[in-house]
């Protein structure tokens, strides 16, 4: 595959390998220790030992004080004291032995973390301002490698004022919102700097999105103006006429400025950005017009749980929090030279990757699209020290032949989400990286947490001796529904070790790093938050991922709740799959649900269709999901039913769909697969199965 698309709330898609890799921590004997101390406290033998224990304790401490003297008997006790806590507690002392120098170092990294924000909060610096100061420090050191180009610093900034003074004379203002389409490049990132300096929002598109998808996106947003790549000319022409005509339209053709001379160019509709960018001296550095460092940056589109996708709110604030995080714990230093394949219109690549270069002064290099036979030759080309991936990508990268370059570069962290604990040692140990800096975090949410000490399959932790300095839990919840399950109190649970639960991130409004942003519909918003969690009144960011903790805090992703599956390194909403192809295929049942496919990260899209009469155009069908549907969310495999089992309120049941799958012995009815050669429905057949199950073909 060429190209895969990321999101910071991305490890959706682990296998229960996590609890192989959890068996692998504890020996088989402290596991007895472990099962023989109740943490309940509640077994009558546990109760008893310990009445008799603290009878005996206070015998001894009496004795002595009879025929010694009250001095020894102090000393006794302090003795049969320590005795008593570590017979009765020797797991707690065991797990806070093995954790407290991996808390220590978090915490130690947090509050680094907690004082730079503060500190940029105190001086209101919004993005712009942040990279002004890198800029007045190093001016010339290379910010963005790109193919064979290098972007310093100060080419960054001229550029975004070369867009700052453009839009500024076309009206554009604080509060307005400006969509940017555009392919992985310099100008990306530059152009949003620019559009954040007059305070103006950029929701950043996915270049997938095409027909109703697309359309949705630029009208949550509310966009007063689209920038978008020449590349995207035919998806933005295909839904014109459905824009409110006063969205202006900004066409960008990427080119070497020709900026010899400051004349004054005719320009038509699109307007064409790139000759206004010609003609048009930058603007004098000012500082940015907007809210500071909590006010609006940009909106990142996310798929969620249900629906079309969200627009997530990404501040300043925020963007500094996800990437100072991912700098400090992850072990990152400010040389770094970081490569970056992934899609800047996600948080992972545009947000943490982009963040490493405009807050800390890491050179970032990019690439159109993610290449695996060119991961680590790149890696070589731009002398990268720390690689981007996602989980797809690994295993890719995994798959292409050995190679000299394998172990030539100078790569010694890989940092991102998804590494699958299956083939997480045969990676590093091929490719001989010192580290991987897994990280888990949701695009709306305001929380992220990372594995610091290169525990395998790990995407973070939870302290096991001071879980409330964090902001971070794990809370029991109906796998089924999301829903918390709470005490008799009305509070949410602490899930126990081992035990499935929901992450939340605890919401404080005063603290940047914990406050919640969202998405920009608040409805939508809201649906994400808990209330009266640990104490009546307080309230959570709730993930919606089901995550394990083990004995020692190590946390280990499980799977999602909700309706939703992952492919292609996405969210797919079955709901609103289901809900396109039942209107392009005649109002036709639909039925979405997601199936596993041997070796490849994630569920493949398989869907249902009830078409007794066996009419039904698979060719017009597919052109027609072509059009409403990016490629991750369209059905790898359909199937054709004549008829369908449904629930008392009309909804297709799914279960024995997803147990029968796609297998053509099996299945009765009519399947076919997607051909990624033709991207057209071709029948599928025992012969066509066993080459998808070998690997033969690939989808």
């Amino acid at each position: 595959m060429s190209k895969y698309n990321v999101t910071v709330d991305n490890n959706a898609n682990k296998t229960d390998t996590n609890k192989n890799t959890q068996a692998k921590s504890n020996s088989a004997d402290l596991e007895r220790g472990k099962n023989s101390d109740d943490s309940s406290g509640t077994s009558w033998c546990k109760i008893i030992t310990m009445i008799l224990a603290l009878g005996a304790l206070a015998a001894a401490v009496a004795v002595t004080w009879v025929f010694q003297d009250w001095q020894t008997s102090l000393i006794v006790l302090a003795v049969l004291v320590v005795v008593y806590l570590f017979a009765f507690n020797w797991w707690w002392w065991y797990v806070a032995i093995r954790t407290t120098p991996r808390d220590l170092k978090a915490l130690y990294y947090y509050v680094r973390l907690l004082l730079l924000t503060k500190r940029l909060e105190r001086q209101n610096k919004g993005m712009p301002d942040i990279v002004h100061d890198l800029v007045k420090k190093h001016p010339n050191k290379a910010c963005f490698l790109f193919e064979n180009e290098t972007w310093s610093f100060q080419k960054v900034e001229q550029f975004s004022l070369r867009v700052s003074a453009v839009l500024k004379n076309q009206g554009i203002k604080k509060g307005d919102v400006v969509a940017l389409m555009m392919n992985n490049c310099p100008e990306l990132p530059a152009t949003w700097l620019g559009i954040g300096r007059l305070g103006a929002i950029t929701p950043l598109i996915n270049t997938n999105q095409t027909g109703n998808t697309l359309l949705h996106s630029f009208n949550i947003a509310k966009c007063n103006a689209i920038i978008y790549g020449s590349e995207f000319e035919s998806a933005i022409e295909e839904i014109k006429n459905d824009l409110d005509p006063s969205i202006k339209l900004y066409k960008y053709t990427r080119r070497e400025l020709n900026t010899s001379n400051y004349a004054v160019k005719v320009v038509e509709s699109p307007i064409d950005l790139t000759s206004l960018l010609e003609s048009t001296p930058p603007a004098q550095w000012f500082r940015s017009e907007g809210d500071g460092f909590n006010g609006k940056l940009l909106y990142i589109y996310t798929s969620g749980t249900t629906g079309l996708p969200k627009a997530a709110v990404i501040s300043s604030s925020r963007m500094v929090f996800m990437s100072t995080g991912n700098h400090y714990l992850g072990g990152l230093k400010n040389s770094d030279v970081i490569y970056c394949p992934m899609p800047l219109y996600h948080s992972a690549g545009g947000c943490v990757s982009v963040g490493q270069a405009f807050i800390f002064g890491c050179t970032v290099a990019m690439r159109t699209k993610f290449s695996a036979s060119s991961y680590f030759p790149d890696c070589i080309k731009f002398n990268a020290t720390v690689a981007h991936y996602i989980g797809e990508m690994c295993r890719y990268i995994l798959a292409t032949r050995p190679a000299p370059t394998d172990t030539q570069h100078k790569v010694r962290i890989v940092f991102g989400n998804g590494m699958r604990p299956a083939i997480w040692g045969e990676f590093v140990k091929r490719f001989n990286i010192k580290r991987v800096s897994e990280f888990y975090g949701a695009t709306e949410g305001n929380a992220n947490i990372i594995n610091i000490d290169n525990t395998p399959g790990a995407i973070g932790f939870v302290s096991r001796i001071i879980p409330s300095i964090y902001p971070i839990a794990i809370i029991k919840v109906d796998q089924d529904t999301g829903e918390p399950i709470r005490n008799k109190k009305g509070l949410c649970q602490l899930v126990k070790p081992n035990e499935p639960g929901a992450f939340i991130g605890k919401i404080n409004p005063n603290l940047p790093s914990r406050a919640y942003l969202g998405y920009v519909n608040k409805e939508e918003s809201d649906k994400k938050v808990v209330r009266d969690v640990f104490t009546h009144g307080d309230c959570a960011f709730i993930s919606g991922d089901i995550l394990v903790a083990d004995d020692f805090g190590y946390l280990f992703f499980k799977d999602r709740t909700g309706d939703t599956f992952r492919w292609r390194g996405e969210n797919v909403s079955t709901t609103e799959v289901e809900a396109t192809i039942s209107k392009i295929a005649g109002q036709r049942d639909a039925v979405v649900y997601g199936v596993e496919i041997p070796n490849t990260e994630g569920r493949a899209g398989m869907c249902g269709i009830v078409e007794p009469s066996g009419e039904l155009d698979l060719d017009k069908l597919a052109k027609d999901m072509a059009k409403d549907l990016p490629k991750y969310a369209r059905p790898v495999f359909i199937r054709i039913m004549t008829s369908a089992d449904m629930t008392g309120t009309f909804k297709l049941r799914k279960v024995d769909l997803l147990k029968e799958g796609y297998n053509p012995t099996v299945v009765k009815d009519k399947l076919y697969y997607l051909d990624p050669a033709t991207n057209k429905y071709l029948p599928l057949g025992p012969e066509e199965y066993d080459k998808i199950i070998s690997g033969q073909i690939r989808l």
